[in-house]
């Protein structure tokens, strides 16, 4: 039981950090860092920091099979279309379209478990991805969004967000059972950086003259807003399993919500409020489940 509550908290504060990431990867935008620089950035720094974190304290869980080779080149691909896609999303629709956009990823994922995996889904699990769902629906005020007025490649990217998360998080468990959450995250970061520094000049981001402001917001989303929530998010779906992990991490619209009125004032509507709630009920009735159901 109290391994299944870390789990559930460590899924928790990833939602939190992806939160406050995304508002700086906003403020980033506005100062003039573009999508592709910004995927360059985080995903080297983030890259650098996990390898040369591991190597001087945890050096054993850098130990790879060559068999496991084309599975981290795989999963660091994927997650280089997945960090993209969803940065670009912000670039161009607002940060709250974005995040439901990427959090249809819980209903994929339940998709995945059902149809290739053969697992039953058990009926909380099945309201609680409706709620969760729902929940986030009305938490970002997406009733006031006209969404044929919106940008439709922000949209698509939005979406394209989503199957790359979820396929990244059925994998990432997938490769848990030899492989450690660390791991899996070190190997999976080293591949996108190296993907964005073949389509980019390399390390071509790093040369653009940023204010010391922007660097720290840089720096922010590249640490707290990759590698610790992306760790932490593999730590929980090693827990609680991949379809409850993405489920909890709706939590995120909660907390920019929860961000934006304390630090900006901004004042949540009824309905997004009663969305909140029912995101907080569905995780609530997820940690009724015995661990292992799905």
């Amino acid at each position: 039981m109290q391994t299944t509550r870390l789990g559930y908290l460590f899924v928790f504060a990833a939602a939190l950090l992806w939160a406050m990431s995304g508002t700086a990867s906003k403020f980033l935008f506005q100062g003039g860092v573009t999508p592709f620089q910004l995927v360059q950035l985080r995903t080297t720094i983030s890259a650098a920091f996990l390898f040369l974190w591991l190597f001087f304290f945890r050096r054993n869980l850098l130990k790879l099979e060559q068999k496991h080779l084309r599975y981290f080149l795989v999963l660091g691909m994927v997650l280089s279309v997945t960090q993209f896609t969803y940065l670009y999303a912000i670039s161009r629709i607002a940060v709250s379209a974005a995040i439901l956009l990427q959090y249809q990823a819980p209903v994929l994922i339940a998709l995945y478990a059902v149809i290739i995996n053969r697992k039953r889904l058990s009926f909380p699990t099945f309201l609680a991805i409706a709620g969760a769902v729902l929940g986030c629906y009305l938490m970002v005020g997406a009733y006031n969004l006209n969404i044929l007025s919106m940008n439709r490649a922000g949209i698509l990217s939005g979406l394209a967000s989503a199957v790359a998360f979820a396929w990244y998080a059925v994998k990432s468990e997938d490769g848990m059972r030899t492989h450690a959450p660390w791991t899996i995250l070190s190997y999976a970061l080293i591949v996108a950086a190296v993907v964005w520094n073949v389509l980019q000049p390399p390390l071509g981001a790093f040369m653009g003259g940023y204010s010391l402001s922007l660097w720290s917001l840089i720096l922010f989303v590249g640490l707290f807003g990759t590698v610790l929530p992306f760790g932490l998010y593999n730590e929980g779906i090693k827990r609680i399993n991949a379809t409850h992990a993405s489920i909890t991490a709706t939590l995120e619209p909660v907390m920019a919500g929860v961000i934006s009125y304390v630090y900006l004032g901004e004042v949540m509507e009824v309905w997004q409020i009663i969305g909140a709630a029912l995101v907080l009920a569905t995780i609530l009735l997820l940690q009724l489940q015995k661990k292992g159901r799905t």
